[in-house]
């Protein structure tokens, strides 16, 4: 069978982008957007405006701001949109939630709020997902880490003086694959993809200029000898949510330069 010339295009799909306006997010936005999609750029507090004011993208890219906390408010969300805009081809969740505290001063109520984000991923995509199978066809890009596959590398903080990445976020996050893998299975007969993305070390510009020092035992840590950059993440969002990974589901995919290699 001849491969289709548009297989790598996202020209008439609408996806959903939650999270659109951070590090990660806003090459994401950016690609999808010149790749044919149409984003829906999802954020708190104004971020999603003021990121898709200052690209110049408000052809493409809706913003919208979301609080994922609540159940009623996600339903709500999710049915004012597909009123308005109809059922996403894809749903992209990058949101996350950290203490940053050491382990032994975590209470049970940080890590009971922190993790709040599992429930809140799995009521977002549920509330999608159920309109994407209803038409048979759609691909959910959930988030993961490298810390929710190993444990946090001790050497690159603490000869520094750094708090190692701490155990809640980790946990949550070893719980998104796994929720990765249950909606692939639940939806699989009804041709909706779920797939997760377990970024490496992708730290943001604030603490590349902060912590030069951590950034460089953090690349001597990876096998390609660096940390990520943003267009490194969004290439991989395209591609799941393309026709070039039609049989793709259930997968995490580590986008780490080998951290976990070895």
């Amino acid at each position: 069978m001849e491969l289709p010339e548009t297989i790598l295009s996202l020209k008439g799909k609408d996806i959903w982008v939650i999270g659109g306006a951070g590090y990660l997010g806003q090459p994401t936005v950016t690609l999808l957007s010149k790749a044919g999609a149409t984003v829906l750029c999802c954020d708190l507090n104004g971020r999603a405006a003021q990121l898709a004011a200052a690209s110049g993208m408000e052809a493409t890219v809706t913003p919208a701001d979301i609080n994922t906390g609540e159940e009623a408010a996600v339903k709500a969300f999710v049915e004012k949109q597909v009123a308005e805009r109809g059922t996403p081809h894809g749903l992209v969740d990058l949101s996350f939630a950290s203490t940053s505290k050491i382990m032994e001063d975590l209470t049970a109520a940080d890590f009971n709020n922190v993790n709040k984000a599992i429930t809140n991923t799995f009521l977002l995509a549920r509330a999608a997902g159920t309109h994407m199978a209803a038409q048979q066809r759609g691909s959910i890009v959930l988030f993961s880490s490298m810390y929710g596959n190993v444990a946090p590398y001790p050497a690159v903080y603490e000869e520094l003086g750094m708090n190692k990445n701490p155990v809640e976020y980790g946990a949550g996050k070893a719980a998104i694959i796994q929720m990765t893998r249950y909606l692939a299975v639940h939806w699989g007969r009804r041709n909706v993809r779920c797939n997760c993305i377990s970024p490496g070390p992708f730290p943001n510009p604030r603490v590349q200029e902060a912590h030069p020092e951590f950034i460089k035992r953090l690349s001597e840590k990876t096998p390609m000898g660096r940390v990520g950059k943003g267009h490194e993440i969004a290439g991989t969002v395209a591609f799941l949510i393309s026709e070039a990974a039609s049989y793709i589901t259930g997968q995490n995919i580590l986008v780490d330069g080998g951290w976990t290699a070895w």
